[in-house]
């Protein structure tokens, strides 16, 4: 191979030998999927890819898309950054996500708010009931900590520095990565204020449906959760799959489930009124 790869003839004839190859994570050019809900056309798909263990994705979703998300072998780690794709200065802020909507449990129903109080995205469906919205995700120093290596380029990459990979396609940088929340990966607080992970593994195909309620940078960083216990680092792949979508309309159930909820997406609205 490396006497191959030293002939610029021969690398190009091997590199477009690959042409076809399917590996296990990656994304599909152009998007197909076999199991879209039922009334989505296939026209309608926008993104589908899988995202390898200790990998990252990101991608531009229109207003009314709905992003899938499925835990493929049951011990994905998807940690979430959110931005304004209009003006990317305005990004998800988990304190107030938990504030507004006197939870920090997310799941079904729960809003994932930006810090101009507006709703980013909404969670549509969620059958795996494990996220977290406290620890935020690993870096480089904790991952040399617990497993001896967390360079970008090693073995255990963390999920900051993947982050900083995913917000780069989006011409943003260190700064703009700001507090994630964590999907498929839990932790409950305690009474006594100890922080409790929930971490699996756990059944494969857990989903979840996410709704983008504004034109929004979704960046997925797919890495071990940083209080996960277990010595070796472990994660499994993630599969994204969105398609496009009607926008939220005014009856609709999640828009008018709570006050402070209604009031966010009256925000939204404003903001598209203009």
């Amino acid at each position: 191979m490396t006497d191959t790869l030293a002939n610029p003839l021969a690398a190009r004839d091997h590199a477009r030998g690959m042409a076809g190859t399917v590996v296990e994570a990656m994304p599909v050019l152009p998007p197909v999927a076999d199991d879209l809900p039922a009334g989505v056309p296939t026209d309608a798909l926008l993104w589908e890819e899988t995202i390898a263990a200790g990998g990252y994705a990101t991608r531009r979703l229109s207003r009314g898309a709905r992003l899938r998300l499925i835990d493929v072998k049951g011990d994905a780690c998807a940690s979430l950054l959110l931005f304004n794709a209009e003006m990317p200065t305005e990004r998800l802020n988990v304190a107030d996500t938990v504030k507004v909507q006197w939870n920090a449990y997310l799941g079904q129903g729960k809003l994932l708010l930006s810090d101009m109080g507006r709703v980013l995205v909404s969670i549509l469906e969620d059958d795996a009931g494990t996220h977290d919205s406290f620890c935020g995700t690993s870096n480089a120093a904790t991952n040399a900590a617990k497993y001896g290596n967390g360079s970008n380029s090693g073995p255990c990459p963390s999920g900051r520095d993947r982050f900083l990979l995913g917000v780069a396609k989006h011409g943003l940088q260190r700064r703009d990565v700001h507090p994630c929340v964590t999907l498929f990966k839990g932790a409950r607080i305690k009474a006594d204020g100890v922080i409790m992970p929930q971490i699996g593994p756990f059944p494969p195909g857990r989903t979840m449906v996410l709704r983008a309620e504004m034109d929004t940078i979704v960046v997925i960083a797919n890495c071990p959760h940083v209080l996960d216990p277990r010595t070796d680092w472990t994660v499994t792949p993630l599969r994204a799959t969105a398609w496009r979508g009607p926008v939220t309309p005014a009856d609709d159930a999640i828009r008018n489930a709570t006050p402070e909820g209604l009031r966010a997406f009256e925000n939204v609205e404003d903001y598209f009124r203009r």
